[in-house]
Protein backbone atom coordinates (compact mmCIF):
# COMPACT_ATOMS: atom_id res chain seq x y z
CA UNK A 1 0.00 0.00 0.00
CA UNK A 2 1.53 2.86 -0.88
CA UNK A 3 2.18 5.95 1.37
CA UNK A 4 3.92 6.67 4.55
CA UNK A 5 4.82 3.45 7.10
CA UNK A 6 1.92 3.39 9.48
CA UNK A 7 4.19 4.17 12.28
CA UNK A 8 5.09 7.22 11.60
CA UNK A 9 2.13 9.63 10.17
CA UNK A 10 0.55 12.87 11.39
CA UNK A 11 -2.93 12.27 13.26
CA UNK A 12 -4.55 11.13 16.65
CA UNK A 13 -5.71 7.69 17.47
CA UNK A 14 -8.14 6.27 19.82
CA UNK A 15 -6.07 4.08 22.93
CA UNK A 16 -7.94 2.10 25.71
CA UNK A 17 -10.34 5.74 26.14
CA UNK A 18 -7.53 8.23 25.24
CA UNK A 19 -6.59 10.24 21.61
CA UNK A 20 -2.92 10.29 21.67
CA UNK A 21 -0.86 11.16 18.80
CA UNK A 22 -0.30 9.08 15.99
CA UNK A 23 3.51 8.14 16.64
CA UNK A 24 2.76 7.46 20.20
CA UNK A 25 0.53 4.82 20.11
CA UNK A 26 2.97 1.98 20.97
CA UNK A 27 2.60 -1.72 22.39
CA UNK A 28 5.64 -3.02 24.79
CA UNK A 29 7.70 -5.45 22.16
CA UNK A 30 6.26 -8.23 24.87
CA UNK A 31 2.84 -8.19 24.65
CA UNK A 32 0.80 -10.93 24.64
CA UNK A 33 -1.16 -10.37 21.56
CA UNK A 34 2.40 -10.25 19.45
CA UNK A 35 4.05 -13.60 20.25
CA UNK A 36 0.70 -15.47 20.90
CA UNK A 37 -1.74 -13.76 18.66
CA UNK A 38 -4.31 -13.17 21.32
CA UNK A 39 -5.94 -10.36 19.35
CA UNK A 40 -9.33 -9.41 17.17
CA UNK A 41 -9.62 -6.64 14.68
CA UNK A 42 -12.28 -4.88 12.84
CA UNK A 43 -12.16 -3.29 9.04
CA UNK A 44 -14.88 -0.52 8.66
CA UNK A 45 -15.29 1.95 5.81
CA UNK A 46 -16.78 5.43 6.13
CA UNK A 47 -18.19 7.00 3.20
CA UNK A 48 -19.13 10.71 3.88
CA UNK A 49 -18.59 10.92 7.30
CA UNK A 50 -20.42 8.09 8.20
CA UNK A 51 -19.42 4.26 8.98
CA UNK A 52 -21.62 1.85 7.11
CA UNK A 53 -23.15 -0.86 9.46
CA UNK A 54 -20.63 0.55 12.53
CA UNK A 55 -22.83 -1.65 15.04
CA UNK A 56 -22.55 -4.50 13.45
CA UNK A 57 -18.97 -4.52 13.05
CA UNK A 58 -18.49 -3.25 17.03
CA UNK A 59 -20.26 -6.27 17.94
CA UNK A 60 -18.61 -8.60 15.92
CA UNK A 61 -15.39 -7.28 17.48
CA UNK A 62 -17.07 -7.96 20.72
CA UNK A 63 -17.82 -11.06 19.86
CA UNK A 64 -14.20 -12.31 18.33
CA UNK A 65 -12.93 -11.10 21.65
CA UNK A 66 -15.40 -13.62 23.88
CA UNK A 67 -14.44 -16.54 21.10
CA UNK A 68 -11.15 -16.04 21.98
CA UNK A 69 -11.69 -15.68 25.55
CA UNK A 70 -11.21 -11.80 26.10
CA UNK A 71 -13.40 -9.25 27.37
CA UNK A 72 -13.35 -6.16 25.95
CA UNK A 73 -13.68 -3.34 28.50
CA UNK A 74 -16.19 -0.84 26.50
CA UNK A 75 -19.83 -1.49 25.88
CA UNK A 76 -20.47 -2.03 21.88
CA UNK A 77 -21.96 1.53 22.05
CA UNK A 78 -18.84 3.11 23.50
CA UNK A 79 -16.80 1.53 20.48
CA UNK A 80 -19.48 3.38 18.15
CA UNK A 81 -18.70 6.53 19.86
CA UNK A 82 -14.68 5.57 19.49
CA UNK A 83 -15.00 5.26 16.49
CA UNK A 84 -16.85 8.09 15.04
CA UNK A 85 -14.48 10.31 17.55
CA UNK A 86 -11.58 9.00 16.01
CA UNK A 87 -13.04 9.69 12.32
CA UNK A 88 -13.73 13.14 13.32
CA UNK A 89 -10.30 13.59 15.64
CA UNK A 90 -8.58 13.15 12.14
CA UNK A 91 -11.02 15.00 10.02
CA UNK A 92 -11.48 11.89 8.36
CA UNK A 93 -14.54 11.60 5.24
CA UNK A 94 -14.08 9.00 3.37
CA UNK A 95 -11.80 6.41 4.84
CA UNK A 96 -10.53 3.62 6.55
CA UNK A 97 -11.44 2.51 9.98
CA UNK A 98 -9.45 -0.22 12.34
CA UNK A 99 -10.60 -1.35 15.63
CA UNK A 100 -8.09 -3.95 17.60
CA UNK A 101 -8.12 -5.42 20.86
CA UNK A 102 -5.28 -7.50 22.19
CA UNK A 103 -3.65 -8.73 25.10
CA UNK A 104 -0.91 -6.47 26.83
CA UNK A 105 2.22 -7.11 27.99
CA UNK A 106 1.66 -8.31 32.24
CA UNK A 107 2.04 -12.01 31.18
CA UNK A 108 4.20 -13.80 29.48
CA UNK A 109 3.57 -17.34 27.99
CA UNK A 110 0.41 -19.91 26.33
CA UNK A 111 -1.37 -18.85 29.57
CA UNK A 112 -1.95 -15.00 30.17
CA UNK A 113 -5.72 -14.91 32.55
CA UNK A 114 -3.92 -11.93 33.94
CA UNK A 115 -3.43 -9.43 30.73
CA UNK A 116 -5.14 -6.24 30.18
CA UNK A 117 -7.05 -6.32 27.02
CA UNK A 118 -6.60 -2.91 25.35
CA UNK A 119 -8.29 -1.29 22.73
CA UNK A 120 -6.86 1.01 20.36
CA UNK A 121 -8.88 2.43 16.77
CA UNK A 122 -7.15 4.12 13.90
CA UNK A 123 -8.11 5.42 10.90
CA UNK A 124 -7.14 7.00 7.70
CA UNK A 125 -8.28 7.68 4.09
CA UNK A 126 -7.90 4.99 1.87
CA UNK A 127 -9.07 4.56 -1.81
CA UNK A 128 -10.48 1.07 -3.60
CA UNK A 129 -8.66 -2.11 -2.14
CA UNK A 130 -7.97 -2.99 -5.68
CA UNK A 131 -7.23 -0.11 -8.73
CA UNK A 132 -10.13 1.10 -10.86
CA UNK A 133 -8.69 -0.58 -14.02
CA UNK A 134 -8.56 -3.84 -12.11
CA UNK A 135 -11.95 -3.54 -10.96
CA UNK A 136 -13.70 -2.82 -14.51
CA UNK A 137 -11.86 -5.85 -16.43
CA UNK A 138 -11.93 -8.47 -12.86
CA UNK A 139 -8.60 -8.89 -11.02
CA UNK A 140 -6.50 -12.35 -11.61
CA UNK A 141 -6.73 -14.92 -8.51
CA UNK A 142 -4.52 -18.42 -8.25
CA UNK A 143 -5.62 -20.82 -5.93
CA UNK A 144 -3.66 -20.84 -2.55
CA UNK A 145 -1.44 -22.98 -1.22
CA UNK A 146 -2.97 -22.66 2.12
CA UNK A 147 -6.59 -23.82 3.03
CA UNK A 148 -9.20 -22.81 5.64
CA UNK A 149 -8.85 -24.66 8.90
CA UNK A 150 -11.43 -27.14 10.12
CA UNK A 151 -13.60 -25.60 12.90
CA UNK A 152 -12.34 -28.00 14.83
CA UNK A 153 -8.84 -26.61 15.12
CA UNK A 154 -9.48 -22.59 15.22
CA UNK A 155 -12.02 -20.29 16.34
CA UNK A 156 -13.39 -20.06 12.31
CA UNK A 157 -15.73 -17.65 13.03
CA UNK A 158 -14.15 -14.93 14.86
CA UNK A 159 -12.48 -12.13 12.87
CA UNK A 160 -9.37 -13.10 14.63
CA UNK A 161 -5.31 -11.86 13.80
CA UNK A 162 -3.75 -15.28 13.87
CA UNK A 163 -6.00 -16.69 10.94
CA UNK A 164 -4.98 -14.05 8.59
CA UNK A 165 -1.35 -15.46 8.61
CA UNK A 166 -2.53 -18.24 5.85
CA UNK A 167 -3.58 -15.41 4.08
CA UNK A 168 -0.71 -13.30 4.15
CA UNK A 169 1.48 -16.50 3.10
CA UNK A 170 -1.01 -17.09 -0.17
CA UNK A 171 -1.59 -13.54 -0.96
CA UNK A 172 2.30 -12.94 -1.33
CA UNK A 173 2.98 -16.74 -3.07
CA UNK A 174 0.40 -15.91 -5.79
CA UNK A 175 1.15 -12.26 -6.37
CA UNK A 176 4.90 -13.02 -6.43
CA UNK A 177 3.51 -14.94 -9.87
CA UNK A 178 1.39 -12.12 -10.83
CA UNK A 179 -1.65 -11.86 -9.47
CA UNK A 180 -3.69 -9.72 -7.70
CA UNK A 181 -5.09 -12.46 -4.61
CA UNK A 182 -5.49 -15.99 -4.12
CA UNK A 183 -8.67 -18.40 -3.81
CA UNK A 184 -8.72 -20.35 -0.51
CA UNK A 185 -10.22 -23.47 -0.02
CA UNK A 186 -10.96 -25.18 3.07
CA UNK A 187 -10.25 -28.27 4.86
CA UNK A 188 -11.95 -30.24 2.71
CA UNK A 189 -11.03 -29.21 -0.53
CA UNK A 190 -14.68 -26.97 -1.26
CA UNK A 191 -14.24 -23.35 -2.16
CA UNK A 192 -13.90 -21.41 0.59
CA UNK A 193 -13.22 -17.44 0.07
CA UNK A 194 -10.26 -14.39 -1.42
CA UNK A 195 -7.47 -14.02 1.52
CA UNK A 196 -9.59 -11.00 2.86
CA UNK A 197 -13.04 -11.00 1.15
CA UNK A 198 -15.80 -13.70 0.19
CA UNK A 199 -16.70 -14.93 -3.29
CA UNK A 200 -20.14 -14.91 -5.02
CA UNK A 201 -20.79 -17.31 -8.62
CA UNK A 202 -23.31 -16.52 -11.21
CA UNK A 203 -23.36 -19.94 -12.72
CA UNK A 204 -25.19 -21.51 -15.71
CA UNK A 205 -28.63 -21.61 -13.96
CA UNK A 206 -28.55 -17.65 -13.36
CA UNK A 207 -28.69 -17.87 -9.97
CA UNK A 208 -25.81 -16.52 -7.58
CA UNK A 209 -24.08 -19.51 -5.95
CA UNK A 210 -22.12 -18.37 -2.52
CA UNK A 211 -20.06 -20.61 -0.73
CA UNK A 212 -21.92 -21.67 3.48
CA UNK A 213 -19.62 -20.23 5.76
CA UNK A 214 -19.20 -23.06 8.16
CA UNK A 215 -15.25 -22.80 8.79
CA UNK A 216 -14.73 -18.66 7.55
CA UNK A 217 -16.11 -15.01 8.38
CA UNK A 218 -19.77 -14.25 7.25
CA UNK A 219 -18.58 -10.97 6.19
CA UNK A 220 -21.15 -7.92 6.64
CA UNK A 221 -20.64 -6.94 3.15
CA UNK A 222 -21.23 -10.48 2.13
CA UNK A 223 -24.59 -10.44 4.11
CA UNK A 224 -25.38 -7.08 2.69
CA UNK A 225 -24.82 -7.97 -0.70
CA UNK A 226 -26.98 -11.31 -0.57
CA UNK A 227 -29.87 -9.15 0.91
CA UNK A 228 -29.17 -6.84 -2.06
CA UNK A 229 -29.59 -9.50 -4.27
CA UNK A 230 -32.63 -10.97 -2.62
CA UNK A 231 -34.09 -7.46 -2.99
CA UNK A 232 -33.75 -7.44 -6.75
CA UNK A 233 -35.46 -10.78 -7.46
CA UNK A 234 -31.74 -12.37 -7.70
CA UNK A 235 -32.02 -15.97 -6.06
CA UNK A 236 -28.84 -16.91 -3.69
CA UNK A 237 -27.75 -19.90 -3.19
CA UNK A 238 -25.70 -21.28 -0.16
CA UNK A 239 -23.60 -24.32 -0.73
CA UNK A 240 -20.59 -26.25 -0.47
CA UNK A 241 -19.03 -25.56 -3.63
CA UNK A 242 -16.08 -27.66 -5.50
CA UNK A 243 -13.29 -25.93 -7.85
CA UNK A 244 -14.29 -27.66 -10.46
CA UNK A 245 -17.88 -25.47 -10.74
CA UNK A 246 -16.18 -22.86 -11.64
CA UNK A 247 -16.36 -24.24 -15.29
CA UNK A 248 -20.08 -23.55 -15.29
CA UNK A 249 -19.47 -19.76 -13.79
CA UNK A 250 -20.44 -16.94 -15.76
CA UNK A 251 -19.49 -14.00 -13.68
CA UNK A 252 -17.64 -14.14 -10.19
CA UNK A 253 -17.09 -11.31 -7.85
CA UNK A 254 -15.83 -10.78 -4.10
CA UNK A 255 -17.28 -8.81 -1.43
CA UNK A 256 -15.39 -7.21 1.56
CA UNK A 257 -15.22 -4.13 3.29
CA UNK A 258 -12.17 -3.39 2.11
CA UNK A 259 -12.55 -5.22 -1.73
CA UNK A 260 -16.79 -3.62 -1.34
CA UNK A 261 -17.86 -5.71 -4.59
CA UNK A 262 -14.93 -6.37 -6.68
CA UNK A 263 -14.84 -8.50 -10.41
CA UNK A 264 -13.14 -11.54 -10.69
CA UNK A 265 -11.37 -12.16 -14.78
CA UNK A 266 -9.37 -15.15 -13.64
CA UNK A 267 -8.86 -18.09 -11.33
CA UNK A 268 -6.41 -20.23 -12.37
CA UNK A 269 -7.66 -21.76 -15.89
CA UNK A 270 -10.95 -20.51 -15.62
CA UNK A 271 -12.11 -16.98 -17.30
CA UNK A 272 -15.04 -14.93 -16.61
CA UNK A 273 -16.72 -11.58 -18.00
CA UNK A 274 -18.20 -9.00 -15.16
CA UNK A 275 -22.16 -8.93 -16.41
CA UNK A 276 -25.06 -7.65 -15.22
CA UNK A 277 -25.59 -9.21 -12.10
CA UNK A 278 -21.88 -8.13 -11.08
CA UNK A 279 -22.49 -4.76 -12.67
CA UNK A 280 -25.85 -4.63 -10.74
CA UNK A 281 -24.48 -5.67 -7.53
CA UNK A 282 -21.73 -3.04 -7.80
CA UNK A 283 -24.68 -0.37 -8.31
CA UNK A 284 -26.24 -1.09 -5.43
CA UNK A 285 -24.00 -1.76 -3.02
CA UNK A 286 -21.87 1.61 -3.77
CA UNK A 287 -25.99 3.15 -3.94
CA UNK A 288 -26.05 1.61 -0.24
CA UNK A 289 -23.30 2.66 1.38
CA UNK A 290 -23.58 6.19 -0.29
CA UNK A 291 -20.89 6.12 -2.92
CA UNK A 292 -21.05 6.00 -6.87
CA UNK A 293 -18.21 6.00 -8.78
CA UNK A 294 -17.45 7.35 -12.20
CA UNK A 295 -16.73 3.93 -13.66
CA UNK A 296 -19.85 2.57 -12.37
CA UNK A 297 -21.91 5.10 -13.02
CA UNK A 298 -23.37 3.63 -16.49
CA UNK A 299 -24.29 0.36 -14.23
CA UNK A 300 -26.98 2.57 -12.39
Amino acid sequence: MAGPPFDDRDGLIWYNGDMVDWRDAKVHVLSHGLHYASAVFEGERAYGGSIFKLTAHSQRLVDSAKALGMTIPYSVAEIDAACNDVLAANGIVDGYIRPIAWRGSEMMGVSAQATRINLAIAAWAWPSYFTPEARLKGIRLKTAPWRRPSPETEPVHAKAAGLYMICTLSKHKVESEGYDDALMLDWRGQIAEATGANIFMVMGDGRLHTPTPDCFLNGITRQTVIELARARGIEVVERAIMPDELANATEVFLTGTAAEVTPVGEIDQYRFTPGDITKQMIADYEAAVGLVRPENAAAQ
